[in-house]
C-alpha cells in the first residue's frame, strides 16, 4: 500500500467519481481508476461500489476513512514540517577549524548566520585536533589539508595569502640575513608547515626563540616584539601591534578545504550556513 493510492481513495470518497477525484488531484480519469484497482487489490477488499450515480464506499471502505485522514494529516505535518524548517532553521550546528580560522575568519560569517536563522545554535570547535566527521564529532570543518575520509563531501574553498610581521615599533629586518632578528615559529609536530621554512630560509642570521602550535599566540607574541612571525594576513592584519612587512618575496599562501560527511548533504542548517560562507569567501577573493 502506498500513501500516494490511500490519497486517490480519500480523493474517490469526498468526490463520489472518478472524474471529479481526477480534477481535485489534477492526474487523468484512467490514472485515478488504475491506483483505486491497485488499492483494493493490496487491501484484499472492495472499498467502493460502483453505481449508476458515482462510487459508493462499501462497509469495508467506509471502516478505514478515518484512518486514512490520520495517514493524510501525518502527511501534510510531514510537508508542514519541512517547509517550516526551510524558513525558520532549528537545531545545533558544530564547526571544527583552526585556532586562528574560528578566531579571525569564521566571526562575521556567522553573525550573518545568527542573524538570519537565530533558532540554530552554533558550536564552533578550534584547536590541532582533526575532529571525526563520520562520527558526528563536528557537521562541518575546514582543514589547511585536504580530507582524506571515502564518505566526506570536500572543496576547495580558497588560498589565504600570509605575511611576515613584525611588531610595530620594531625596526625594519634586513631581508636574506636577519641579523640581530628572533624568530618565531610553528610547533611543526603536527606536520610542515610551508610558511615557516620560508621564514627560516628568508631570514637564515635569525635566531629561532619560541614556537607555538596557536596563530593567536604567535601574533601576540609578535606583537610584543618577541620577533618576527609568520602569519595568515586575516589573523596579522586584523591584530593591533604589528605590521606586516614590505619584502621583495611573500611567504606561500594555504589552501583551505570545507568538508562535511554525505549524509549531511541535505541538512538545510548547514546547507544555509554554507552558502552566507560562500558569500563571504566572494568578498575576500575581491
Amino acid at each position: 500500500m502506498e500513501w500516494s493510492d490511500v490519497r486517490i481513495f480519500l480523493a474517490v470518497a469526498r468526490a463520489g467519481t472518478l472524474g471529479a477525484a481526477a480534477r481535485a488531484l489534477h492526474l487523468s480519469h484512467p490514472t485515478v481508476g488504475r491506483r483505486l484497482q491497485a488499492l483494493e487489490r493490496a487491501m484484499g477488499h472492495a472499498l467502493f461500489q460502483r453505481t449508476a450515480d458515482g462510487f459508493v464506499l462499501t462497509e469495508e471502505g467506509a471502516g478505514i476513512v478515518a484512518l486514512a485522514e490520520q495517514m493524510e494529516e501525518g502527511a501534510h505535518a510531514m510537508e508542514r514540517r519541512l517547509a517550516g524548517q526551510e524558513r525558520q532553521l532549528q537545531g545545533l550546528l558544530r564547526i571544527s577549524s583552526a585556532d586562528w580560522f574560528g578566531a579571525y575568519l569564521l566571526p562575521p560569517i556567522i553573525a550573518d548566520y545568527a542573524r538570519a536563522y537565530p533558532h540554530v545554535d552554533v558550536e564552533v570547535l578550534t584547536g590541532t585536533r582533526l575532529f571525526n566527521l563520520a562520527q558526528r564529532e563536528a557537521d562541518i570543518a575546514f582543514r589547511i589539508v585536504p580530507f582524506n575520509a571515502p564518505d566526506v563531501v570536500q572543496r576547495k574553498l580558497i588560498r589565504l595569502p600570509y605575511g611576515a610581521y613584525a611588531a610595530a615599533n620594531a625596526p625594519e629586518p634586513l631581508f636574506g640575513d636577519g641579523v640581530g632578528f628572533r624568530l618565531i615559529t610553528h610547533d611543526t609536530s603536527t606536520g610542515q608547515f610551508p610558511d615557516i621554512a620560508w621564514l627560516k630560509e628568508s631570514f637564515p642570521n635569525a635566531r629561532p626563540l619560541l614556537s607555538s602550535n596557536n596563530r593567536n599566540v604567535q601574533a601576540r607574541m609578535c606583537a610584543q616584539g618577541i620577533g618576527i612571525a609568520v602569519l595568515p594576513r586575516v589573523v596579522g592584519d586584523q591584530v593591533a601591534g604589528i605590521r606586516r612587512l614590505q619584502l621583495p618575496d611573500d611567504p606561500p599562501g594555504r589552501d583551505i578545504w570545507m568538508g562535511y560527511h554525505r549524509d549531511l548533504r541535505r541538512l538545510n542548517r548547514l546547507r544555509a550556513f554554507i552558502a552566507t560562507l560562500s558569500s563571504h569567501i566572494e568578498s575576500l577573493r575581491s
